[in-house]
């Protein structure tokens, strides 16, 4: 582990003061509202690509209101002016449609415990990116919570995962897919979120995102729009619950905490993905998984304090 102390500042979580006490709190909130997602996909009558383009396009809607009232009152900061600012603030969006776009497929080639566990695994290549392009130092500590946290999160899910079969290996690896595009998403994000305004960042990156998903949806789903009120209140649920609100709260959370720190916090997810899949789905929720749960959570806070 001595190797990965390179000669830079150390990763420190920012939340003194407070805004960064507010931004924990936001973190947590907006992995606890991402948690919802994989049940709501599976919910969802049309394809993962247009439940991915409906989930992005109702999102604009108090994304644009949100950015409106900021404009108002002189609370949006900085706005984009140049072609590279434009650049900059709109580039989290194309990590973040490959992510919707391979982690929604993926919950239909496997299930929701293996897609949400794989996709989960953004801490490692986020970590691992940190340390080998941006020259942060990563502590053992920082690591030892890592290590505990997804040791959880395959505690949690281990049982389902053990017996997918060969049938689902497919859908493992897209979801694995989508780990890699969170990671880019999340350090990207947080570049962005150092010059723009949380209104600012998710307007443009889910306009972007939007953008590269509508011609995907349009050529390769049979079925764009859906039929039944029911369809359109899980997109109405997935775009202002899960995006607006947990990425927003997320992306808030990014001007003081550092994303390796902040992608390990979303390891709730899966806890959160459990728990609804059990009450949702009908699917097993044993001692293992509630272990895992714990020790997940106690990851996190081996993270927190140490880093």
């Amino acid at each position: 582990m001595g190797a990965l102390h390179v000669a830079s500042a150390p990763l420190a979580v920012t939340t003194a003061g407070h805004g960064g006490g507010r931004a924990l709190g936001a973190l947590v909130l907006g992995g606890i509202f991402l948690g919802c997602s994989p049940i709501l996909v599976r919910l969802s009558s049309i394809g993962p690509i247009a439940t991915a383009f409906w989930r992005l396009g109702f999102a604009l809607l108090p994304l644009g209101a949100l950015f409106a009232g900021g404009i108002r009152t002189g609370d949006t900061g900085r706005l984009p002016a140049s072609r590279s600012d434009h650049l900059v603030a709109a580039a989290p969006g194309l990590f973040l449609a490959g992510d919707l776009a391979t982690w929604h497929i993926s919950l239909h080639m496997t299930s929701v415990t293996n897609s949400t566990l794989l996709a989960n695994m953004a801490p490692i290549f986020v970590t691992l990116a940190s340390w080998l392009f941006l020259r942060q130092r990563i502590s053992r500590a920082f690591v030892a919570g890592l290590v505990l946290s997804i040791a959880g999160v395959v505690i949690l899910n281990g049982d389902t995962f053990r017996t997918a079969g060969d049938s689902h290996l497919r859908g493992d690896g897209v979801a694995l897919g989508a780990a890699c595009f969170y990671a880019g998403y999340f350090i990207v994000l947080s570049r962005a979120r150092r010059l723009f305004s949380t209104s600012v960042v998710m307007l443009w990156s889910t306009s972007a995102a939007a953008a590269c998903m509508v011609p995907m949806a349009l050529v390769f789903e049979p079925i764009f729009v859906p039929r039944l009120l029911g369809g359109w209140l899980i997109l109405i649920a997935l775009g202002w619950i899960v995006h607006a609100g947990g990425q927003g709260l997320i992306t808030f959370a990014l001007a003081w905490l550092p994303p390796t720190f902040s992608s390990l916090t979303l390891l709730i997810q899966p806890v959160v993905a459990a728990v609804l899949a059990r009450i949702v789905l009908g699917e097993p929720l044993g001692l293992s998984q509630i272990a895992g749960g714990a020790i997940v959570i106690g990851g996190i806070m081996l993270a927190r304090r140490t880093t």
